[in-house]
């Protein structure tokens, strides 16, 4: 059995019967914690941006603001061409079609956003792609996690995820929010130099 493509339709199908599944353009919750990442974002620029989970656009038509380039992926081909016709002709933005961690898309990032993202992958799966951020990311560079804290019926739950996240590379934790439903963590590749 292929789990790439059970995930990918499973994703699909779900755009298809609702264009926005977790209501992130329309529900309070999500405007909340959208600002509170935004807000944890260590700086006001960044030249290389990794969207991962990117859906159907929102949060990334913020971050495209904030970076020189950026690159959104996303499972769902359906959620990347809502992206797209979210944030118009941008040059400055590539959409990929591909599913963490086995589709990592190569360069090198000074920001690596994963948002509602980690508690999808298997434990083993989220420290390699922990492995992965660690080992595109520029010194100094952030990864940013934003995870519901929920009970959940996936492989882990978002609590779960950041831990072994955090402990799969040498990150150091230089900022960390937590509310009763979600919680945002920075994670920096190297010393914390305390920006925010």
């Amino acid at each position: 059995m292929n789990t790439q493509n059970d995930k990918r339709t499973t994703f699909e199908t779900l755009y298809d019967n609702r264009p926005d599944p977790w209501n992130v353009e329309t529900s309070e919750y999500e405007r909340h914690k959208r600002s509170a990442t935004l807000a944890a974002l260590p700086r006001d620029r960044f030249a290389n941006v990794l969207d991962i989970g990117c859906s159907i656009g929102v949060l990334t038509a913020h971050l495209s603001g904030l970076a020189d380039r950026l690159v959104a992926l996303d499972v769902a081909q359906n959620a990347l061409d809502a992206a797209r016709g979210r944030l118009g002709d941008s040059r400055s933005v590539e959409f990929v079609r591909g599913e963490v961690p086995r589709d990592w898309p190569a360069g090198r990032f000074d920001l690596i956003v994963m948002s509602e993202v980690l508690y999808f992958l298997s434990a083993e799966d989220v420290a390699l792609a922990a492995r992965m951020a660690w080992g595109c990311l520029e010194a100094g560079g952030t990864c940013l996690l934003v995870n519901w804290i929920g009970p959940n019926d996936l492989p882990v739950t978002g609590q779960r995820a950041v831990e072994i996240f955090a402990d799969a590379a040498d990150w150091t934790t230089d900022f960390e929010l937590v509310e009763p439903r979600y919680r945002i963590d920075r994670l920096r590749k190297g010393p914390s130099i305390g920006e925010k």
